[in-house]
């Protein structure tokens, strides 16, 4: 047994200098390396090493998050963008590298096993995968990487049309398709997918140089391939990629039948030969699209009151974000397009950006992020930065349950009709996203275990897809729409192979909800005390924590779908 030293682990950090600019490598640097030369005589010591890289890792994410947040928020602009890209290029290639030396010595540290296992196992586990993974020739070729993923962010981020004699932005023109007037529709979708095929060939371009140099990463490490070498990189240690196959057939087993079902009940009631792409939105009985809100601040005012009905401290913590910098959340020029929450690790205080234009899935959006703004702040606690967030599979349960746990407080928006309505967009909004999860998943599967495929043999796989998941929709005259439909999802080009995690987690919301049916206090207990947890414990233990099972195949997919077919037999069309 080893003799604890005089750097006693419970001891206040002065590590980190007041004042540090984590933007500068210069004043970095010396930190990092101070860490790496550190001497170890025991476990306390590694455990003060942990906690003090911890509050170093912490601010550097901060100013990264911080320069990401500046610079989707405004797409336009030079100096956010060049101040982003320095940081990518100046700063985070050294990170990578140091960072590696880091992880070496932590895992490769005798004291290492002395550690408290039930607290610290999470964190070695991922550190020596890491170690595992990491090669010099990739620090480059991921900087590569993230400038073309800053490259399809501006271009997306600069589309806008002009229609209905003002110019939109995309979000915004999402309206249009909820209007009772066809021709409306019709034009406004048109007017969008014109404007997506003007960037159709540089967004494709962007794709095939990803998929070259993130077919050379995989190599480099040793693998056949990038999807192979990836799933390892995201530290998925309880499936493997045959299981998301397995995800993939279930959908279309149990998902794909009930969707095109909802389909042909949709075109019956719009008396249509067949549906269109713009006939997917409309309210089939002609009433006005659902308007929860027309302004920012009142959605922000509505989901509090929504938070602090639902009780277990949800609203006061929603409050807090009204403060400090913390929303962005109406679309604009030059805003890049979609939603997301980003903790700020620092500060512990969660940021969300969305795109809102008064609409249902606005409402979604918003309810979703707040669902991961309440993950960040329920295991701030924590003082290690690993631990305060967890696996992403359980991250977006912790937001999809939200959409379904404030069912009972859409009064703050609606009246009991609509929100009946609100209800049954959503419920049968899941017919059809856990159909395109399997296909953007199952088309990122075969894009990197084919990484020489030219454009039109991915061209033909993606319509492959669209028969296999897809609505029962006719695409005549549209087809180059269709052929360039995946360009959309963000996630292809910023965040490979994350996108399952929707779907798995998905699975875990429907059964806190059924919770939630059953108790609604005892759901959200259980919803906060698995949140609160972070990322201490693997996976499955989480989704345990919470009552959930941790399962995607076919018989707990079907079983679900089965309750959300009753629930929606009991809702009015």
């Amino acid at each position: 047994m080893t003799t604890p030293c005089s750097t006693a682990a419970s001891a206040p950090s002065t590590f980190v200098p007041a004042g540090l600019d984590a933007s500068s490598w210069p004043q970095l640097e010396p930190l990092y390396r101070a860490l790496i030369e550190r001497p170890l005589k025991c476990a306390g010591c590694l455990e003060r090493l942990l906690l003090d890289r911890s509050d170093l890792d912490a601010m550097v994410a901060e100013t990264e998050a911080n320069l990401y947040i500046a610079m989707t928020c405004d797409t336009e602009s030079e100096p956010r963008r060049k101040a982003f890209l320095d940081f990518v290029q100046d700063v985070d290639p050294h990170l990578k590298r140091i960072g590696f030396e880091l992880d070496r010595r932590i895992v490769e540290c005798p004291f290492a096993k002395d550690l408290d296992q039930q607290r610290y196992g999470v964190l070695l586990r991922g550190l020596r995968q890491e170690v595992k993974l990491f090669r010099p020739e990739n620090v480059e070729i991921q900087t590569e990487c993230t400038k073309l993923e800053q490259q399809y962010s501006q271009i997306s981020g600069a589309m806008a049309v002009e229609f209905d004699g003002k110019k939109q932005t995309l979000p915004q023109m999402a309206r249009y398709l909820e209007v009772t007037d066809r021709s409306v529709r019709e034009a406004s979708w048109r007017a969008v997918a014109d404007r997506r095929l003007q960037d159709a060939e540089a967004i494709d371009g962007i794709y095939d140089r990803l998929v070259a140099q993130r077919h050379r990463m995989a190599l480099n490490a040793g693998f056949d391939n990038y999807r192979d070498f990836q799933h390892q990189r995201m530290h998925r240690f309880d499936y493997t990629p045959a299981d998301c196959e397995r995800f993939h057939a279930a959908c279309e087993q149990v998902c794909v039948p009930l969707m095109r079902q909802l389909n042909e009940e949709r075109r019956t009631a719009l008396k249509l030969d067949m549906l269109r792409p713009w006939d997917l939105k409309v309210d089939v009985l002609g009433r006005s699209a659902l308007r929860p809100f027309e302004t920012a601040d009142e959605l922000v005012d509505r989901c509090s009151r929504v938070f602090h009905d639902m009780g277990g401290g949800l609203g006061p913590l929603f409050d807090s974000m009204r403060s400090g910098e913390c929303l962005d959340l109406e679309s604009r020029q030059g805003k890049q397009p979609g939603g997301y929450q980003y903790q700020r690790q620092a500060s512990r205080k969660p940021f969300i950006f969305m795109n809102a234009a008064g609409m249902q899935r606005d409402l979604v959006t918003m309810v979703h992020e707040a669902g991961h703004a309440f993950h960040s702040m329920l295991c701030s606690h924590d003082p290690l930065l690993a631990y305060r967030g967890s696996p992403i599979e359980f991250a977006e349960v912790a937001s999809m349950s939200m959409e379904l746990l404030t069912f009972p407080h859409l009064g703050h928006f609606y009246s009991e009709q609509d929100a009946g309505r609100h209800r049954r967009e959503l419920l049968e909004g899941l017919a059809t996203l856990l159909p395109w999860i399997a296909t953007i998943d199952a088309f990122q599967h075969w894009a990197y275990t084919h990484p020489t495929h030219t454009r039109a043999d991915r061209t033909a796989y993606w319509l492959h897809l669209n028969k296999r998941f897809g609505a029962d929709v006719s695409w005549t005259g549209c087809e180059r729409a269709l052929e360039t439909a995946w360009q959309r999802q963000g996630h292809l080009f910023q965040n490979p192979f994350y996108y399952i995690e929707y779907g798995i987690a998905q699975l875990g919301a429907l059964q806190l909800w059924l919770q939630a049916r059953r108790n609604a206090g005892t759901a959200l207990d259980a919803y906060k005390r698995a949140l609160s947890l972070g990322a201490s414990r693997p996976l499955p233990e989480l989704f345990e924590s919470a009552g959930l099972r941790f399962d995607f195949g076919p018989e707990t997919m079907a079983s679900l779908i089965d309750e959300v077919r009753g629930e929606l037999a009991t809702i009015p069309a």
